[in-house]
């Protein structure tokens, strides 16, 4: 179920309509760019926690199928909620991207994996492993509201959210 790959500034231009109705929603510039993919997209699942990643990790063993895993860490910049062992295991299980309204770890194996990951930078703390969370409930990510099905488009220039799947 992976999605083309789509250029965000081709899709704004091509859906006026879309953006001005709220349908297609452009996220703020806030993340930096991880992982072997530049450029990714597919259907959204998300997460909610805080400096703690079981749940992560939980959601990244299921099959990806083309998906992008859109997490909100609350925006904590004190703990990494993705490192390279789980980046990995979510490239092996066939998850297109990640997402994270938090930090990451492990950067080099990150970059060494084919997925992309966007999150608001690195840090060397791993998370606390408590378990507390709350999956598939919408989130605000980065200006944006973000529900479960939703689709995600990522490129150099920026991260789209779309009700329904562009065409291009």
């Amino acid at each position: 179920m992976a999605a083309l790959p789509l250029a965000t500034a081709e899709a704004c231009d091509a859906n006026a309509r879309m953006i001005t109705s709220g349908e297609l929603r452009a996220l703020q510039p806030v993340f930096r760019m991880y992982g072997g993919r530049r450029l990714f997209a597919g259907p959204v699942v998300t997460v909610k926690v805080f400096e703690d990643n079981v749940l992560v990790r939980g959601i990244l063993e299921e099959k990806g199928e083309g998906r992008v895993l859109v997490v909100d860490g609350g925006g904590s910049l004190r703990r990494a909620l993705l490192g390279g062992n789980i980046a990995m295991l979510a490239q092996n299980n066939g998850w297109a991207g990640i997402v994270i309204n938090g930090c990451v770890r492990d950067v080099d194996e990150i970059n060494e994996c084919d997925i992309g990951v966007r999150a608001l930078g690195s840090h060397p703390m791993k998370s606390d492993k408590r378990g507390v969370g709350e999956k598939h409930a919408p989130v605000t990510v980065a200006g944006a509201r973000i529900c479960d099905g939703e689709w995600l488009y990522a490129d150099a220039d920026g991260i789209l959210v779309s009700r329904t799947e562009l065409s291009v």
